[in-house]
């Protein structure tokens, strides 16, 4: 037998074989390629959001370029290596679909702090984080500045006595108030404001503290407004029904509005690891259709005339696919809430096409429509965990014996499969929760298996019979099962976050963490074969970055009067009150369970003279001056390497100066050893030079 002959069998000669070994992997994916297609464009839109900078005319169009070069060369390549030239394309294209995105989403951004009257049409309603009423107004006009400067949207939180108008959608409103451009991360690498911004068209954010006036009615026949009245009466019918807490569960998981959750339950149901009950998504979408489907499905199957004539499935399939859309409306269209109408909506096209409802093709379907639609969302923490959980409960039921429907099994069979629903989904999405927010709920699983049944088994159906039977006058009975759902999640949420350890938190993850977790996922679930084994790497090398992550020794806010010096006790601040939201994430990245006031409290800075914070690091010491008085009393740098301070600083220095001027173009800086001395590190250098860094 000749050497050639032997390298093919695969006895000798280890080079030759592996084109055959490439090849024999790629042929067992034959048929399975759509589940790769959102994961090329996913990869192309990643990469496109980790670049440094913004692509210029000459790379996109060499990219265009390659794209159609690796088309080709697909069509002329054999079996084997079509499918690499066509995942390479894709990669492409997801590149140049978030760059479209990104360029047909351009708006003006305000490039200072402003205060003067305020003009704008009301198109969204929410609360902020305080729980105030905050207003998204478009047709913006702003005291003397040119349309062509003005912010296609801003958003403004409402502060104060508001009882002059009422506000809806369609109003257009006139007010006095502050704005500033969105801001930027809180610490270099961390989460930016600004791009969510900028793919919804907000040039602008503030608050105001003066009354709110109607300046024109809204549009007649304008469904928004419509839409709005429904939500507001239908939170306030549910609200007079309902007292306390579960009326406000109940209004939250129908309209989206959870203003009547008291933050005592909405701390509990977080560390519980319950909030996605509260937050409308996939689950409360599928959880409604398959309330209608059964309930369309059975009455068909009831009329013999119609089960003989008519496909029950198909009859209920196009009966649950209007409520869908209806509860989507109802809902306010949020990102999360679309993206599970759009999964809902792709397997119910399935049970009408005679296809599988819930197949890793119909993931895969959903999550092209949502990334080509929406490309920036491949990045958010609802996107990642749904598809997480979604993908990881088709592969865990394809995989489970047959179970039979006779017998006990008819009435046990549900409950063991929510159950194991919510094991199933609590384990996939647990990563990614923990990576996002910072926080691993221990006892999630438990309070899960106690509380998911009650919602799909009670709530869902209650919240569907109530809409049934309220305009009949009947719906008192549904009302009642309906709280009395409600009030059992909220009792487990809140005993389940009393238990000891219940919550923790972890640190902030590097980040190609969440990438490596991603690849090894999909590979270990998507590939066909052997190969799939090769996922765990990425796996373990994630595991092993997360668990070597260094937080930065010290950090300062853009404002300069916040600064969080790390300690062996944990990161001791130079603020107790103020600034709380930078100071909260950067407690909340380190992983620590400190409080804003007692981080305050801990030992670390030496203050001498008053407002003068000093910190000593291995490569030097920083000093952090607060105050026009502290400032004029500081003898040069006082000997440190650092000055930071929180407003302009005169004349030279002996060291390096981060005033307020500084700090508005560098924005959050990181400050670490090493052998060379100190390293600053500032969010405008992680950042990058993108459209929505820009001023």
């Amino acid at each position: 037998m000749s050497g050639a002959e032997a390298g093919g069998t695969g006895t000798a000669g280890a080079g030759p074989a592996w084109p055959g070994m490439v090849a024999a992997a790629i042929a067992r994916q034959r048929g399975h390629g759509l589940t790769w297609v959102p994961v090329a464009l996913g990869t192309g839109i990643g990469i496109y959001f980790a670049l440094p900078a913004e692509p210029g005319s000459a790379a996109w169009a060499a990219l265009g370029a390659g794209a159609l070069v690796l088309l080709a060369l697909a069509a002329r390549a054999g079996e084997s290596a079509a499918p690499l030239f066509v995942g390479v394309a894709l990669v492409a294209c997801g590149a140049g679909l978030a760059g479209l995105r990104t360029a047909s989403t351009a708006a003006p951004v305000l490039g200072f702090r402003y205060y003067g009257p305020i003009e704008g049409r009301v198109v969204e309603i929410d609360r902020s984080g305080s729980d105030a009423l905050r207003l998204t107004l478009d047709r913006v006009v702003l005291e003397d500045m040119a349309p062509a400067r003005t912010p296609a949207r801003v958003r403004v939180s409402l502060h104060g006595d508001q009882h002059w108008t009422d506000p809806a959608p369609g109003l257009t409103v006139i007010l006095t108030g502050h704005l500033s451009p969105p801001s930027g991360p809180v610490e270099p690498g961390g989460f930016d404001f600004r791009r969510t911004a900028w793919f919804e068209r907000l040039g602008a954010v503030g608050y105001t503290r003066t009354p709110v006036l109607t300046l024109a009615r809204a549009e007649e026949g304008r469904a928004g407004l419509a839409v709005h009245r429904a939500r507001a009466a239908l939170s306030d019918w549910i609200s007079a029904r309902m007292d306390g807490d579960a009326g406000g569960f109940v209004s939250a998981v129908t309209t989206g509005d959870r203003s009547g959750l008291s933050p005592r339950v909405t701390e509990a149901m977080r560390d519980a690891n319950l909030y996605h009950l509260v937050s409308i998504s996939g689950m409360h979408m599928g959880m409604l259709v398959a309330v209608v489907f059964a309930l369309v499905r059975g009455s068909v199957a009831a009329i013999p005339p119609l089960a003989l004539r008519l496909s029950s499935r198909k009859v209920a399939a196009l009966a649950a696919l209007p409520v869908a859309a209806a509860y989507l409306a109802l809902a306010g269209r949020a990102v999360p809430t679309e993206r599970a109408f759009v999964m809902v909506a792709v397997m119910l096209g399935a049970v009408l096409l005679d296809r599988r409802a819930l197949t890793l093709r119909a993931v895969a379907v959903a999550a092209l429509i949502v990334l080509v639609l929406r490309p920036e969302t491949l990045t958010n923490a609802g996107f990642q965990m749904s598809f997480a959980a979604v993908i990881a409960l088709v592969v865990a039921f394809a995989r489970l014996p047959y179970l039979p429907r006779t017998g006990a099994w008819r009435w046990v069979g549900p409950v063991l499969t929510l159950a194991f629903s919510s094991l199933v989904a609590g384990l996939a999405t647990a990563p990614f929760a923990a990576a996002h927010f910072n926080r691993v709920a221990h006892y999630g699983v438990l309070a899960n298996l106690l509380a998911v049944p009650a919602m799909a088994f009670v709530v869902m159906p209650g919240a569907v019979a109530m809409a049934l039977l309220a305009p009949l006058g009947l719906a008192a009975p549904a009302v009642a099962v309906t709280e009395a759902g409600a009030r059992w999640i909220l009792w487990v949420a809140e005993r389940v976050a009393a238990l000891e350890g219940a919550a923790s938190s972890v640190k902030a993850p590097p980040g190609a963490v969440l990438p490596l977790l991603a690849a090894g996922g999909l590979v270990f679930v998507l590939w066909h074969g052997r190969g799939r084994w090769a996922g765990l790497a990425p796996l373990a090398v994630a595991g092993a970055l997360w668990a070597g992550a260094d937080r930065p020794a010290l950090l300062v806010a853009e404002s300069g009067s916040l600064l969080g010096f790390l300690t062996p006790e944990g990161r001791a601040l130079t603020k107790g009150v103020g600034e709380s939201f930078a100071a909260g994430t950067w407690l909340e990245n380190d992983g620590s369970g400190l409080t804003q006031a007692a981080a305050a409290g801990l030992p670390g800075w030496t203050e001498a003279p008053a407002r003068t914070f000093r910190a000593e690091l291995p490569g030097g010491a920083i000093i952090g001056v607060r105050g026009a008085g502290a400032l004029a009393a500081l003898d040069g740098c006082g000997g440190a390497a650092i000055l930071v301070a929180d407003r302009p600083v005169e004349g030279g220095r002996p060291c390096a100066v981060y005033d307020a001027p500084r700090l508005r173009g560098t924005g959050a800086l990181a400050i670490r050893s090493d052998e060379a001395g100190l390293v600053v590190e500032s969010a405008a250098d992680r950042a990058g030079d993108r459209p929505w860094t820009r001023r």
